[in-house]
């Protein structure tokens, strides 16, 4: 019986997979599964299946089947009041279908994600500071839990003891353990170096970025955050906002801001800047930096400024930047061009566009296919 139910659980989860892998496309740009994430699982709505049944009638009732009949005469469908071919109109007391969810983990959602999209897997630059320990098992002992015994070892004690003391008896097999033939499993905790992931997102909230342009940055950011904290154990995110003046906040604040300013992109950079020399060791640590903005800067003049700290400071201190510019009718989307411009053939430099919701699965795949 465990062996059929095991089965059975891996028939489902290929089931909730392949669900996922259908509509992977509607769970991006929807956002299905952020808003029924908790901790490290998330729910997938599942279609639900039935399976078909006989359900008898009363006994010595005519029809199809039953009594008089030929084969291939039609079927005539009858409501409780004898009408052939009409439904009952009246409301049901009965209760209706009820969707299904099925608990994935972000980390299962990661491996689809990378599946489907072809993604690399990510290769860390920075030292590996942080170590853990995890139990390795490498030996046997004669004590220790049940949960931990080995049987095989514990079987092969008690074969031995009874063929030594002559109470084998070959044409009746039976082994019974004994407490001296109990064996255990036994480990050590052995360290484990983890390697650190800095993640930090910059927004233009300004008053050309609206809702729908926030929602497009929520939806993406939630896949990125998926894909590299699978990729590493230690993951720290950060959030700046900005129009003509930057600020640190939280994840909740980071997409419910809207300000009526105008934009400054430097102001941003110099904050992202602070925070990575003022509280991170870079030879520790992978920084990947997404900026997301309608393309909108206040001049030239701050642009050629932007510039200038990606080239010196920002680029050289990170894994990625990567730069995903959405569609806004009020900005005038020249920032990308001009960073294209600047920055052509930069390896560890991302431009996406993104004008809808649709465009955001392959505007992960531009931001996250490097492998950097």
């Amino acid at each position: 019986m465990p062996g059929a139910i095991k089965r059975d659980h891996s028939r489902f989860k290929q089931i909730v997979r392949g669900n996922i892998r259908k509509n992977l496309k509607r769970y991006i740009t929807q956002g299905e599964l952020i808003g029924k994430s908790g901790g490290d699982v998330v729910k997938v709505p599942l279609p639900q299946i039935e399976t078909p049944r006989f359900r008898f009638g009363a006994q010595e009732q005519g029809g199809v089947g039953q009594g008089e009949g030929q084969e291939g005469d039609p079927v005539s469908g009858q409501d409780q009041q004898g009408q052939p071919g009409e439904g009952n109109q009246e409301a049901g007391d009965q209760p209706g279908e009820h969707a299904i969810e099925a608990d994935v983990t972000l980390e299962e959602l990661a491996e689809i994600l990378g599946e489907e999209l072809q993604l690399p897997r990510i290769e860390p630059r920075g030292a590996s500071t942080v170590t853990t320990t995890v139990p390795v098992y490498r030996g046997i002992r004669r004590i220790g839990p049940e949960s931990l015994r080995h049987f095989k070892r514990t079987y092969r004690e008690a074969l031995k003891r009874q063929v030594s003391s002559g109470t084998y008896n070959q044409d009746n097999p039976v082994i019974v353990p004994i407490k001296d033939d109990m064996r255990y499993r036994s480990y050590k905790q052995v360290p484990l170096p983890q390697y650190n992931a800095l993640i930090i997102y910059i927004m233009d909230v300004s008053g050309s970025m609206g809702e729908e342009q926030k929602e497009i940055v929520r939806l993406e950011s939630f896949w990125l955050d998926t894909w590299i904290k699978y990729n590493y154990q230690g993951v720290d995110t950060r959030y700046i906002i900005h129009d003509a003046k930057a600020r640190e906040v939280d994840e909740d604040t980071f997409y419910r801001t809207r300000e009526s300013g105008g934009t400054l992109i430097s102001s941003a950079y110099e904050e992202a800047i602070r925070i990575l020399t003022e509280e991170y060791s870079l030879s520790e640590w992978n920084v990947y930096i997404f900026q997301f903005s309608d393309g909108d800067n206040w001049s030239t003049d701050d642009t050629r400024h932007c510039v200038d700290m990606l080239r010196d400071t920002i680029l050289p201190m990170s894994n990625l930047f990567g730069y995903g510019q959405v569609k806004s009718f009020f900005g005038s989307g020249q920032y990308i061009t001009d960073l294209r411009s600047a920055f052509e053939g930069e390896e560890n430099l991302v431009l996406s566009e993104i004008p809808d919701k649709d465009s955001i699965l392959s505007s992960i795949r531009d931001l996250l296919g490097t492998g950097k």
